[in-house]
């Protein structure tokens, strides 16, 4: 068996007559500093970690190729090339869909992430087992204020792409997945490959009428965390992908007025 197969079968849990089966995903580009602090805070929940290398640089690489011999939970996929954010998230996503998870939790490499607040999201994802969970982020002052208000530009057009309030917080990478829906969306419809992804994937699965719950989590900038975000080329990005989401709710108008009227409101704990 492979290193995936082996680990899978020891995660698998029956719930209300179905099999779900959960891990974790995590992107990683250029981020040695702190991953491996998150390995160890996440290899206590006994799931399977799927680790993306997004064409790291060599001292990058050489740190995942530790983790991945030293953890027996880790199951390293290595990009050739950097595709970007949403790229690595796909990549992990599809794996993981393929390997017969039913979910995968994502968290970011760059150590902002409250990991204590797993427990929550895996139980109320177990609770909820179509939801899309995600965190709904609680800054302190490590945050810029260009990143924190600039957020709430995102939020005012997700707001009117969905017709809702539904969706508290689009561009928080730590959230819960549910496969089975998520690869139902990708068969049908592109996902930006960059710091759009986040958004659009949840804009389109709330489109697609995935129910979607928040959990407040705290977020923090860490003095030695690496960004990647482009002030100016995922800015311009992510605004092209508002106008094409704009448009994609035009079309989509009866059936979100309709779906609107008669689904259950989304919950935020």
């Amino acid at each position: 068996m492979t290193k995936m197969t082996q680990v899978v079968e020891q995660t698998v849990t029956q719930q209300q007559g179905k099999t779900l089966a959960y891990g974790f995903v995590i992107p990683n580009y250029n981020h040695h500093l702190v991953i491996a602090d998150t390995i160890k805070a996440l290899v206590v929940f006994g799931l399977p970690i799927i680790l993306v290398d997004d064409g790291s640089n060599d001292d990058t690489q050489q740190v995942l190729a530790a983790i991945d011999t030293n953890f027996h939970q880790v199951i390293l996929i290595r990009r050739a090339q950097n595709g970007g954010k949403g790229a690595a998230v796909k990549t992990g996503l599809t794996a993981a869909y393929q390997a017969g998870w039913s979910h995968a939790l994502q968290v970011d490499a760059d150590g902002q992430h409250d990991l204590s607040d797993v427990d929550r999201m895996l139980k109320l994802s177990l609770a909820n087992p179509q939801a899309l969970l995600s965190g709904q982020p609680i800054y302190d002052d490590s945050i810029s204020k260009g990143r924190y208000y600039g957020r709430f530009i995102t939020h005012f057009w997700v707001y009117i792409e969905t017709l809702s309030i539904d969706i508290k917080d689009s561009m928080c990478g730590f959230r819960v997945y549910p496969l089975a829906a998520y690869h139902q969306l990708t068969q049908s419809s592109h996902l930006g490959n960059k710091m759009d992804f986040d958004i659009e994937v949840m804009v389109k699965l709330h489109w697609q009428g995935v129910p979607m719950h928040f959990v407040k989590t705290k977020v923090l900038y860490p003095e030695n965390g690496l960004s990647h975000f482009n002030v100016f080329d995922d800015n311009v990005l992510i605004s092209l992908m508002h106008t094409r989401l704009f448009f994609g709710m035009l079309w989509r108008l009866p059936r979100i007025i309709f779906r609107k009227f008669t689904d259950q409101p989304t919950v935020s704990n």
